[in-house]
């Protein structure tokens, strides 16, 4: 006899922010697939995809695939119409939580170079991205620019230290 499996069913008030952890990747693609980001991978060890809802609607998504005691923000999109609520601040603050959670102290960001304003004002700094790709080694972004080595130049790397986070300092 099979294990019978009850979902949890989660109640979001209209128009409230909510951001819960997801193994939906079919979601998940979808939402990349609209924002141009690629979704392969998603299924890969070390990965952790959260989701932001809005009521009841999907209205952003960021990943974070984390590496020991690293890990990337492997993707970050808030639908169009939903952009500059407040949301992608919401989803990195997720993301954050999520990769201290899992033992990272470093926090990295890979975006085109006209993309890291945002990034600089959520606290990251710019970094050279060959060290970068280095300490992300194993992971599916490093390990994609590594057998592309001609978008590399295209990228700006962001390190966002994380290691103290979680700390209370009296």
């Amino acid at each position: 006899m099979a294990p019978r499996v009850k979902k949890i069913r989660r109640h979001r008030d209209d128009g409230e922010l909510v951001i819960e952890q997801t193994r939906d990747f079919a979601r998940v693609a979808a939402m990349l697939e609209a924002a141009e980001i690629p979704a392969p991978g998603l299924d890969r060890p070390g990965n952790c995809f959260l989701i932001a809802y809005v009521g009841a609607r999907p209205v952003g998504v960021a990943g974070v695939e984390t590496r020991i005691d690293v890990a990337v923000l492997r993707a970050l999109a808030v639908i169009d119409g939903m952009r500059r609520r407040g949301i992608g601040t919401a989803l990195v603050v997720a993301a954050r939580a999520a990769a201290h959670t899992r033992g990272a102290r470093s926090l990295y960001a890979l975006t085109p170079r006209d993309g890291g304003e945002y990034f600089a004002r959520q606290g990251f700094a710019a970094v050279a991205a060959p060290p970068a790709l280095e300490a992300l080694a194993g992971t599916f972004v490093a390990d994609h620019l590594r057998a592309n080595p001609a978008q590399v130049p295209g990228c700006t790397a962001w390190l966002l230290d994380i290691s103290r986070d979680g700390i209370v300092i009296r």
